[in-house]
């Protein structure tokens, strides 16, 4: 069986195990974003944005949330054992963990725990151990959840590997690993293993590592093929990012595979950021009788953010509208969706030609260089990031006071994806501020789209004329 493979440059895969082997605890470097003077739109360009391979989004929203949003919503648990200790808890200090870790977790910057930590944990850390499958965003502290509960089973004196996380993917599973190095680093005791392609041992060796974190496809040859460690003693087993390893082909076969090779004691902790029938039937396979824990959907809250549009019949309109609006409104940081990478490159060009410090975000960027584009952006390198869908969800920064539908999302039936607008827009008016949507419209499609999209919130969409510099400041007052 091969190792799990992401077409992951020979450079950057030398460059993450160079980390991981120095131990190193920092963020490896980032090759430079692509400058929009150098964007060379492929031939498939004017295609729709593919969507989004689901290991990127999820390595991306861990990377870059570099503090936890302010979930709104309440812990919901369903719980098969009556007498679990299900209570919260409200400081790390009341989990009664080893002083080294506690330490530990102090030094990452973890004043007190998030909503899935302070449910999640009492449970995972109690005795006897219970199963748990936990749903909760990426972004909301589940890594460090079941990482700390990992880390808090590892017995050092066992020189074998105790604790076993598995990973969809090679990046995954390194994001994985600096949480756990980082937490464990008053922890000297605690050493791991990585079952991650790029790692190769000589036959006969035995892993003598309590913590071991890998994918699938390494982790079941080195324990069946080759023996290097004994599944039946291990007494921890995390998935992690169950909704890619269903997304992704073979991946559901084998953590199947591994886990009936596991003894019956072991804890079982499953951790998904989306919960579908699919990945439903999944988790059952794999976690038998287990509390679970989900986030309840947050509201669906527009409140903060004014919206609006303007009738624009060609993309050329649209261009002048932005100006129009520029010139008017005070903006602090703005981000503009376009439906295809050809328009996001056009919408580039054009804005730097007017002087703009414009970012670009598509889905021919690697992961790096997303994040290097989007921390450019964080920082206020550039004002205005031009992004597709690649870009929607989980990116939260307070200075982003305008989001622009240059294109209204819409499905792969032409029909208004209120779901998408729904993240688009929840870019600004973040953490109680106000905002401004402005929604581009050039036709009866995208006005249909429109009124689908105002019945689905139900709230008015009011409309503006970019034209006109009363109605512009009028909005700009509201």
């Amino acid at each position: 069986m091969a190792d799990d493979d992401w077409g992951l440059s020979a450079d950057l895969q030398e460059k993450n195990l160079a980390a991981l082997n120095n131990l190193s605890l920092d963020t490896p470097p980032i090759p430079p974003p692509v400058p929009a003077s150098q964007y060379v739109p492929q031939q498939n360009d004017d295609d729709d944005e593919p969507e989004p391979n689901p290991a990127d989004i999820s390595l991306m929203m861990k990377l870059v949330r570099t503090h936890l949003v302010e979930v709104t919503s309440d812990i919901e648990i369903q719980k098969k054992d009556p007498n679990s200790p299900l209570y919260s808890a409200k400081s790390f200090e009341e989990l009664n963990l080893r002083p080294e870790l506690l330490r530990g977790v102090y030094a990452m910057g973890f004043n007190s725990p998030s909503k899935i930590q302070e449910t999640a944990l009492p449970i995972l850390i109690a005795d006897p151990p219970l199963n748990m499958i936990a749903q909760s965003q990426s972004g909301t502290g589940k890594t460090a959840a079941f990482v700390l509960a990992a880390l808090s089973r590892v017995n050092p004196n066992l020189k074998y590997p105790h604790v076993l996380v598995l990973a969809p993917t090679y990046e995954l599973a390194v994001q994985t690993g600096k949480v756990a190095k980082k937490m464990a680093q008053y922890c000297p005791n605690i050493e791991f293993r990585f079952a991650i392609r790029g790692e190769n041992l000589d036959r006969g060796h035995h892993i003598t590592e309590p913590f071991l974190i890998g994918t699938p496809g390494k982790v079941f040859d080195w324990a069946v093929r080759f023996k290097f460690f004994d599944l039946k003693k291990i007494q921890v087993f995390v998935l992690d990012e169950a909704d890619v390893m269903v997304s992704t082909q073979g991946h559901e076969d084998q953590s199947i595979r591994i886990h009936k090779l596991l003894p019956k004691n072991c804890q079982m902790m499953l951790f998904s950021a989306t919960y579908s029938d699919e990945v439903m039937q999944f988790a059952e396979h794999i976690v038998p009788d287990p509390i679970i824990i989900r986030l309840k959907k947050e509201e669906e809250s527009l409140v903060n953010i004014k919206q609006y549009y303007t009738v624009c019949k060609t993309p050329e309109e649209k261009f002048q509208a932005l100006c129009n609006i520029y010139g008017t409104v005070s903006i602090g940081q703005a981000m503009i969706f376009c439906h295809t990478k050809k328009t996001a490159a056009w919408l580039v060009e054009k804005m730097s030609l007017e002087g703009h410090d414009v970012a670009l975000l598509s889905g021919d960027l690697s992961v790096d260089q997303r994040i290097a584009v989007l921390n450019r952006f964080r920082e206020g390198k550039e004002k205005v990031l031009i992004t597709t869908n690649v870009c929607a969800r989980g990116i939260d920064i307070e200075q982003v006071t305008v989001v622009i539908n240059f294109d209204l999302p819409v499905n792969q039936r032409g029909e208004a994806d209120c779901e998408t607008y729904l993240h688009r827009i929840g870019r600004t008016g973040r953490f109680g501020k106000s905002g401004l949507a402005i929604n581009m419209v050039d036709g009866n499609k995208s006005m249909a789209v429109l009124k689908q999209i105002e019945s689905h919130f139900g709230k008015k969409i009011i409309k503006v004329d970019s034209n006109e510099v009363d109605d512009l400041e009028k909005m700009a007052k509201r």
